[in-house]
Formats: structure tokens, sequence, C-alpha cells
């Protein structure tokens, strides 16, 4: 296996492993046929008794067993988050058929959460005022911090290369992409387990989303309550999940005869710095994301052909994007295809970017466009091409996936098809 260098050389980076867990599936090809299909995974909550709770919807991991991906112990000192972000890097290593006898100091791992344990910290809370402090969990704060799941992907996976995690809460995962991507250009790894990990479906989570009006309140018609640029839209559904993409330097790819999905070509990030929880309503900040990566890739704004929009069916959120979108690419924004998958599988928060990623490299494989599903009414103001209710399909050469966090927090990503040698 090829070692890490540090000279002064840009590597290219490509894209040869895919790993999810997903609200519509476990698995890259159960995830990409449910979102060609528009089969939505939002429905009650399951979980815990929602008696009394304004939302009662949600879009839950289904079928999920943890031991199937790690051993019952290594399970029992995780919190879900950080078992889905495991489960995912599992499935991106065999995906990717990496090799079992590479330089542990050379491969890495970078997983964002935006929020980490927060289902733990309620139980762990609730023990503390229940039972007294000297029974909370001596695994609580290993099981809480949003640094975990790229922990325990190291520890599971045998990564001693560089391991770090983002917590800029729903950017977070395109963070970490964006970070990985970097770590490999400049030769500090060869390859890296890159993605997001949240598992917010719970007491807490729940109430505190609601008590901001943030969510949906279609509490009687569920697979139709995440409706990104529609008219109808009141909020967005909480979700969870995970998704790991294994990133390669171009050379050690090519070298070990690897399947090569995309190439990921730029990165771009900025801050709005102006509010809590809205966004820049402008959408200067996040167009400039956008164009920065859209720059990096070398490729200009027309030749973009599809962007995985963040999306999240909220009022402020989905005209900020549109506006965004027109910010970066001009007069190229009438005839780029734009899609939501979060109409699908809700707001995953920290791991929707991933899976979003994962999506946006799918599309370009397969030349398939998922749809924007509940999009009946479109918003005057939001005038883009959003691939309403039906997948299309259509050859798509680049591609951008687009993140915003509470707080500011922009970061796009551009993939291309391999084989087209990227105009530098």
């Amino acid at each position: 296996m090829m070692r890490a260098t540090s000279d002064l050389t840009v590597r290219r980076v490509v894209v040869t492993g895919i790993g999810v867990v997903s609200p519509v599936g476990l698995g890259r090809e159960a995830y990409f046929s449910a979102l060609l299909a528009g089969r939505s995974g939002v429905g009650p909550i399951t979980r815990f008794d929602t008696t009394g709770y304004s939302v009662t919807i949600a879009a839950e991991v289904k079928g999920f067993d943890a031991h199937v991906y790690m051993d019952r112990k290594a399970a029992r000192r995780m919190d879900a988050y950080a078992q889905y972000g495991v489960a995912a890097a599992v499935m991106a290593r065999e995906d990717a058929s990496f090799p079992s006898d590479f330089d542990p100091y050379s491969v890495g791992s970078f997983v964002g959460s935006g929020i980490g344990g927060l289902d733990t910290f309620y139980e762990q809370t609730r023990v503390l005022y229940e039972r007294g402090p000297d029974r909370v969990s001596p695994f609580f704060i290993p099981m809480m911090i949003p640094n975990m799941a790229a922990a325990h992907v190291s520890m599971a996976l045998g990564l001693k290369g560089p391991v770090s995690a983002t917590c800029t809460a729903c950017a977070a995962s395109t963070h970490a992409l964006g970070d990985a991507f970097h770590i490999i250009r400049r030769g500090d790894a060869v390859a890296m387990f890159a993605g997001g990990a949240e598992a917010p479906v719970g007491h807490i989570g729940l109430s505190s989303f609601a008590a901001m009006r943030a969510l949906s309140t279609r509490n009687d018609d569920p697979e139709r309550a995440s409706r990104p640029f529609d008219c109808g839209r009141d909020g967005f559904v909480i979700g969870e999940g995970a998704a790991v993409l294994v990133l390669e330097e171009r050379e050690h790819a090519l070298a070990r005869g690897a399947r090569i999905y995309a190439e990921f070509l730029g990165y771009g990030m900025t801050g709005d710095a102006f509010h809590l929880s809205e966004p820049d309503e402008s959408g200067e900040p996040a167009g400039r994301a956008l164009r920065r990566a859209i720059d990096m890739a070398g490729v200009a704004p027309e030749d973009l052909d599809y962007i995985n929009a963040h999306g999240t069916s909220t009022p402020l959120g989905d005209v900020m994007e549109t506006r965004a979108v027109r910010y970066a690419l001009g007069e190229a924004a009438d005839r780029v295809m734009v899609s939501s998958t979060k109409s699908m599988f809700g707001h995953c928060l920290g791991a929707a970017g991933a899976l979003e990623a994962a999506a946006t490299i799918l599309a370009i494989v397969e030349g398939k466009v998922p749809p924007t599903i509940n999009l009946d009414n479109p918003d005057s103001a939001c005038d883009l091409d959003y691939v309403p209710n039906v997948m299309r399909e259509a050859p798509v050469r680049y591609a951008a996936s687009n993140s915003f966090g509470f707080g500011g927090h922009n970061a796009s990503v551009v993939f291309g098809r391999h084989e087209d040698e990227p105009s530098r």
C-alpha cells in the first residue's frame, strides 16, 4: 500500500465507497432506490409515547440492528448516533473493497455530528434527578460527546491517521467531507472515512425543535409533511441516520484497482454572521460557498448539471437557497436541476450533508436525479427546476450538494464523473 507523503503536490481525490443508514433504507442500493422511487421515510414516531407533544412524526431509521456491524459490548458503549456512524463506515469499507493490509497511519476518520449523543444526555440527566449522582453512567460523557462517532469508526476499522470531527450543526458532515478532502489533497493521508451521523429523534430533540417552531405539524399526513419549495411547507421533519464515504487519493485507488464512483472536485465554506437560527435571506453568503466550490472544481457555472439542495421545507430557508443558487450560477441557474431529498428522509441534521452527498454521487453514476416529492404547489419565490415528484433520467457530469447550519454555517461540495478530466 502507498503511504502518505508531504510535498507540495495537490492530489486528486476520488470516492470509492458509500455506506448509508437512513430512514428510507440501509445500504447504498436500498437508499438510492427508495429516493428514485420517491418513497417517504416519514411516519408516526414509534420509539416513545408522543402524547402531549405538538409534533408526533419523524423520519426514523427502521430495521437497524447494531450487532450486525459491531459486537454487543461495543454497541452498549455507544449512543445510537455513533452506532449509525460505525455501521455506515463498515458498509463503506465493504463497498470500497478496502484492503486489510493498509498502513494504519495513512488512513483516517472524519465524521461530523451536529448534536452527538442527545438521547444519552437526556436519559442520564433523568438518572441524575431520579436516582442520584452516584447512579450516572461512567460512559455518559464518552457516549454523549459529538466526536465519538469519528473515534469509534477509527477504533472499529483500525485507523490511526488523521481522526477528527466537526460540530457545525446541519453543515457538520459536509464540512467533514471537505476537511477530509483537503487532508488527502495535501498528502496527510491516502484515504479517509468521512461523513456524518445523528440520532436526535427522542424526547428532548423533538420537544426542543418544536419549541422553536422549526418542525412541521402535519401530524395527520406524515408522508406529505416534508415539502421543500412548496407553498404548503410549514417546517422540517426531524430525521436520523448516517452516511460515510471512502475518499481516496486517486493514484492510490487506481493502484489497488478500486471502483471509482466519482471525483471530489471542490469545496467551499462561508459564514452568514447574521442570526442564531435564521439564514441571511439575501442568499449571498450561502451562494458564495457554492461558487467557491464550483471555482475550486475548475468548472463553469453552466457546466453544473445538478444540485442536491439543503431544501429543509422551511419558509425562510428554501427561499434563501433559491437566491443562493441564483447568486452562484447567474443565468445558468435556470437550467440546472435542483432537488431536495429531505422531502423523503426529513432533516437528519449533522448527518444530512453526507447523506445528500451520497445521493449526489449516485445521481452522477446512474444518470438519474432523485425528485423533490410533495411539490404540488410551488412557491413563486422558489423558481428553479426542482424535479417535482418524479425522478428524472438525465446525464449528470458535474453536481453539487449544499448544507447550511444554525449559526450561519454554509458549506458546498462539487463532484464530477471520474472519466472526465477536470479543467483546472
